[in-house]
């Protein structure tokens, strides 16, 4: 048994997700990555004596969406704290948070195990908060650099409880929350820009113990999958360093993405090294029933909520369910197409295949696509109905419709002279022209090479321009060879 089998990992996430309000948290400052430095800035973001902040109500409207996705307790009074710490960045000197009385309590999430096997992440709480700017070290070799512009960005704190056991059940985690906020339309989840950050809360234990490791958190991991090794580094830095007799200290430490290991930055903080008291300058704020019950009937579907209506109700595999629902875009899409066809695995296919391919050739996004989810529907009924094969759909109609948007599938069929011929004596006159054509391939047939029987269907789909209905030409193709 390897020494790291002896160990089990306990790992929490810190989630910090930017909301997609347009303005900040507490100022009308406009919300918006990729500003010149020191843009978005106005009295209040740069704190200026006397300025006052102001609840922006979209961000409760936002956080309760997030807390009913995941089954959380939604509080209903609630009142702010002033986080105290100074850095460059944070003009105020302090951040304004919510310390007792969190928006949220409790809540999961549901995730795959390594062995892809469902299992429940607990959350401790969601909470509302501001941003602090960013400090810039790599730009002057001198000087730190501050950008203001994310000073008060609207932010929502995902806590998780320490239910994660492995880097890989960490990925899973991470990648449902993304999904999650962008179907919910409340971040874009882009980990390179900065909108959504993942701290992460490791230690180790002896497998069966029931005392938690100490502790250690790192943060700037800019992606899912550095998150990913920054937990696999830790692992595995602990357990050595365990083994050789040494104390764990707890401390926060950063993760290097090219040499793939983590550095002491600070030891850790404790709460009150905050000195957290209530916010004066913003009033308490009271969630009623009946504004959770108006978001919860604007919400949109939820991407656990579509696999199960996908694997369950509709038949369709975990893998197929897992790809049309990646994104909300494209499972709505897919929606569209399902709405205007009972043949739910042929539209997956679609989608999945011939839609995809064509956007990620192009480079566009499902939103960009030209051809509305009723035209897909209609060129299955085309294929279902035997009036085209479903290669001449893929190869010729469906490029001539991604052309031509507006035209119906028919249409183009008929224009493009590709109507299946399903006349029998049409067929046999197409098989015996095949036959005739190829006397040696023939002699072998009847000789007992019976798997030629692919190479004369080709053959004929040459000869009738893909328009011989393969379902009547292999029985007649088979008597007539024979014969």
């Amino acid at each position: 048994m390897e020494i790291k089998d002896k160990y089990e990992a306990v790992i929490g996430l810190e989630v910090h997700a930017q909301m997609l309000t347009k303005s900040k948290a507490y100022s009308n400052d406009v919300n918006e990555y990729g500003a010149q430095p020191n843009t978005n800035v106005s009295i209040v973001t740069l704190a200026h004596p006397g300025t006052l902040p102001m609840m922006n109500k979209k961000t409760i409207e936002y956080a309760i969406r997030l807390g009913l996705a995941c089954s959380a307790d939604i509080a209903d009074n609630q009142y702010f704290a002033r986080k105290n710490y100074f850095y460059p960045d944070l003009p105020k000197g302090y951040q304004i948070t919510q310390d007792k009385t969190p928006i949220c309590t409790g809540g999961e999430i549901i995730i795959k195990d390594d062995n892809g096997n469902d299992k429940t992440i607990g959350l401790t709480r969601i909470h509302m908060e501001e941003d602090a700017g960013k400090s810039i070290h790599d730009v002057d070799v001198f000087d730190t650099l501050v950008d203001l512009n994310r000073a008060g960005v609207p932010l929502l704190e995902i806590v998780s409880e320490p239910h994660i056991k492995t880097s890989q059940e960490a990925y899973n985690y991470l990648t449902e929350v993304r999904k999650l906020v962008r179907y919910l339309d409340i971040c874009d989840g882009n980990m390179e820009e900065g909108s959504l950050r993942c701290d992460a809360n490791i230690s180790v234990m002896l497998k069966g113990s029931k005392v938690f490791g100490t502790k250690v958190e790192v943060k700037n991991m800019n992606s899912i999958r550095n998150v990913q090794r920054a937990i696999e580094f830790e692992i595995s830095r602990q357990i050595e360093a365990i083994e050789k007799g040494e104390v764990i200290a707890q401390e926060t430490r950063s993760f290097d993405a090219l040499k793939g290991i983590t550095i002491s930055m600070r030891s850790k903080e404790a709460a009150n090294d905050y000195r957290y008291f209530p916010e004066p300058d913003l009033q308490p704020i009271y969630v009623g029933k009946e504004q959770i019950e108006a978001v919860k009937n604007e919400m949109p579907p939820l991407p656990r909520e579509l696999f199960i209506k996908y694997t369950n109700e509709l038949g369709l595999s975990d893998y197929d369910a897992y790809v049309l629902t990646d994104s909300k875009e494209l499972a709505l899409y897919y929606e569209g197409v399902i709405a205007a066809t009972k043949n739910y695995k042929a539209a997956a296919n679609w989608v999945m295949g011939d839609v995809k391919s064509y956007l990620n050739h192009r480079g566009l996004e499902i939103t960009d696509f030209p051809v509305a989810p009723q035209q897909i529907a209609a060129l299955i009924q085309l294929i279902e109905e035997g009036k085209i094969s479903t290669s001449i759909a893929s190869q010729k109609i469906f490029p001539a419709l991604t052309e031509n948007p507006l035209e119906p599938p028919l249409s183009i069929a008929e224009r493009l002279n590709v109507i299946q011929d399903s006349n029998e004596d049409s067929i046999r006159a197409y098989i015996l022209k095949v036959i005739e054509q190829n006397p040696n391939e023939v002699a072998r047939y009847k000789s007992g090479e019976k798997q030629l029987t692919g190479f004369f269907m080709g053959q004929l789909m040459k000869v009738s321009q893909g328009k011989a209905d393969p379902k009547q030409a292999n029985q007649l193709m088979r008597e007539l060879l024979e014969n």
